[in-house]
């Protein structure tokens, strides 16, 4: 899940990009970040945002689908699931009720990375919202009755979100080719046979295990008083016990040295075809060039209506409908760069996957001029802050920095590093990641689709589960 902006986006960056504002484009005001780590390995971190009377809260767990093991795919999913089912103080529907009771609202998804759970309320009522987190952290019911409605429930979804649609059997299957060894092969809300064979047991492990205060994080952002959050956060979180959290190994993928190639078969109007790269995440905000000159290359090529793919695919040779290119450099495990297109009715895959690849080595080849390169770090820089207008995403940010490894307090740096990135350092990355021993190819075979059904829209970028 990814918070939209509550401004719009695309017509304000274009603007900036268009004028070639990199410079007129203010960064947010520092605002005030106090954090503190309890005495059972808690780290909280608190926001200071006084525009409107709100508060977000959101308890990040630094356990998500890369650390299940085969067989038991799905277990974090299906325990974010059972997390709103009940402690013995708050029997199960309570904690939304409650929430929704005092003005609220709330949620969680899973990722490969972490399992977040958050609370939108009014100022005056985040006690309640701590209370509520830190009494389920610790004391939460397991119940067979409730896991065998709640197991039913997440197959369904299963079901619904990918097995029916087309462009998420995609990914899925390019995420399984991409990767040969590393967890990030597994789907987050694990493969149907998995799910089919859990039990209670398995969730309650789950629990035990990575469930702890000294595994978990707590980001408040929004018209508080700092010194009362850590208060509260020390009443609640503070008496729950530290617990030893199992050894993480280190997963490296092996390095690909030849490209790989897979289709699926699924009901559909039209094909896709999806190109992912190894290329490297983020691991030193400070120091690390590369990752943001591919976040540029990312903006290059998607992102507006004038970016690459779209002008030449879609408006000038008309032999696409649809193209994206998205980069993440914040995660846990290993990072792909990828590009995807919907071909055009009548068009071949093969001539699209060609054009795709031709846009790529035409920046290797040619690179990027600097009205281009400007224009583009406009827009990026636009999409970053903007995006500090919505509460949640400051929360979010924080703490996915965090769960990340990473220091948030080299968010600002990221502004100063996009800012800094050359054409010459476009072109290398292009030069040195994007190439075929690099590549994974995923292709969507259409086959005829049921009658009425609607077609989803393509979308290799990937998401978490959201309840």
């Amino acid at each position: 899940m990814r918070p939209l902006s509550p401004v719009p986006l695309r017509a304000m960056t274009r603007l900036f990009a268009l004028l070639g504002l990199t410079a007129a484009l203010a960064l947010p005001a520092r605002a005030e970040i106090v954090e503190e780590t309890l005495s059972n390995g808690m780290r909280v971190i608190v926001k200071t945002d006084r525009r409107a009377p709100v508060v977000v809260s959101q308890v990040w767990y630094r356990a998500g689908s890369m650390d299940e093991s085969y067989g038991a795919t799905g277990a974090a999913h299906v325990l974010e699931h059972m997390m709103f089912k009940g402690t013995r103080e708050v029997p199960a529907g309570e904690f939304s009720k409650r929430i929704a009771a005092a003005g609220g609202r709330e949620n969680a998804f899973t990722s490969r990375d972490h399992t977040a759970y958050f609370q939108t309320l009014q100022k005056d009522r985040l006690e309640l919202a701590l209370k509520l987190e830190a009494d389920r952290m610790v004391n939460l019911v397991l119940a067979p009755e409730e896991f065998a409605k709640e197991i039913n429930v997440v197959m369904e979804e299963r079901r619904m979100r990918t097995e029916d649609s087309a462009p998420a059997r995609l990914y899925e299957a390019l995420m399984a080719t991409a990767f040969q060894t590393h967890p990030y092969r597994h789907p987050v809300i694990g493969w149907m046979d998995d799910l089919k064979n859990m039990s209670v047991d398995d969730a309650r492990r789950w629990y035990e295990q990575w469930y702890s205060p000294n595994n978990a994080t707590l980001v408040v952002a929004g018209d508080v008083d700092p010194p009362r959050v850590l208060a509260w956060a020390r009443q609640y979180f503070g008496p729950i016990p530290a617990r030893p959290l199992p050894a993480r190994k280190p997963m490296l993928e092996p390095e690909q040295t030849g490209m790989k190639r897979v289709t699926v078969k699924a009901p559909a109007k039209l094909p896709v075809v999806g190109l992912a790269w190894h290329v490297p995440r983020l691991t030193d905000p400070r120091a690390e060039r590369e990752p943001y000159a591919l976040e540029i290359l990312a903006g290059i090529l998607d992102g507006h209506a004038s970016a690459r793919l779209n002008q030449t695919l879609v408006r000038e040779r008309k032999i696409a409908t649809d193209v994206g290119a998205g980069y993440d450099p914040i995660a846990r495990g290993p990072a792909l760069f990828i590009v995807d297109a919907t071909p055009a009715e009548g068009q071949e895959v093969k001539g699209v996957e060609a054009a795709l690849k031709e846009e790529i080595a035409r920046i290797a080849r040619d690179g990027v001029e600097e009205g281009e390169l400007r224009r583009v770090k406009a827009q990026v820089l636009a999409g970053q802050v903007f995006q500090q207008d919505s509460l949640f995403y400051q929360a979010m940010q924080l703490g996915e920095w965090t769960t990340a490894g990473l220091d948030h307090r080299a968010r600002e740096t990221r502004y100063a590093r996009l800012r800094e990135v050359t054409a010459e350092e476009v072109k290398a990355v292009a030069v040195k990641y994007l190439v075929d021993d690099r590549l994974t190819v995923a292709v969507l075979d259409p086959q005829p689709m049921p009658e009425g059904k609607p077609e989803p829209r393509a979308n290799l970028m990937g998401a978490g589960h959201v309840r």
